[in-house]
């Protein structure tokens, strides 16, 4: 594929993103998709020939592996575990709040609304989540109970994101990150 064939792919993918992190998969319709893109709707479906499906679950997919390279290098940083979680959560509630309370994550909203109905989608949100758990059990790697950890702990993160974007309050998330420092001391 050439540059401009790419950068199209990209722009597709980066308006689903958006259209998904505020609305969900319901509203990240193609046509929405098309309009935020700029794309013709012939490119959307040369480059995702499995049509909405195929274009959520790269999406979902690539906002995944940019939340997963974040947390790798947050885990790089040298900070104790608990700082760790503690710069997670704020780099997520910078970019919660910066949103005007729209970006959550960039896969829960997907993940409720499709999880029980669509097999591919399904499959796509759990990916992410187990890159996700991966990375926090690789950083907690040191503990014996890590494989819990890092499930407990991305649980009370995107229940935190839920709550805060509910909200519209960073409150959550700081309150979240106490009891992560006290689960992790």
């Amino acid at each position: 594929m050439g540059q401009k064939g790419a950068e199209t792919r990209a722009r597709l993918l980066d308006a689903t993103q958006e259209l998904m992190e505020g609305g969900g998969y319901f509203g990240a319709g193609l046509n929405q998709v098309i309009a935020a893109s700029g794309a013709p709707r012939g490119s959307l479906y040369f480059h995702f020939p499995g049509g909405k499906d195929q274009l959520v679950g790269e999406s979902v997919r690539r906002a995944g592996r940019a939340i997963g390279e974040a947390l790798e290098d947050l885990a790089g940083s040298g900070a104790s575990d608990a700082e760790f979680v503690g710069a997670v959560l704020r780099q997520l509630g910078d970019r919660l709040e910066a949103s005007d309370w729209r970006k959550g994550c960039p896969v829960a909203t997907v993940a409720l609304e499709t999880a029980a109905t669509n097999d591919a989608l399904q499959a796509a949100c759990s990916e992410v989540y187990q890159s996700w758990e991966a990375a926090l059990r690789a950083r907690l790697a040191a503990r014996p109970d890590a494989d819990d950890l890092a499930v407990t702990i991305l649980a009370l993160v995107e229940g935190a994101l839920l709550l805060a974007r509910a909200h519209r309050s960073r409150d959550p998330l700081d309150r979240v990150a106490r009891r992560i420092d006290a689960l992790l001391a």
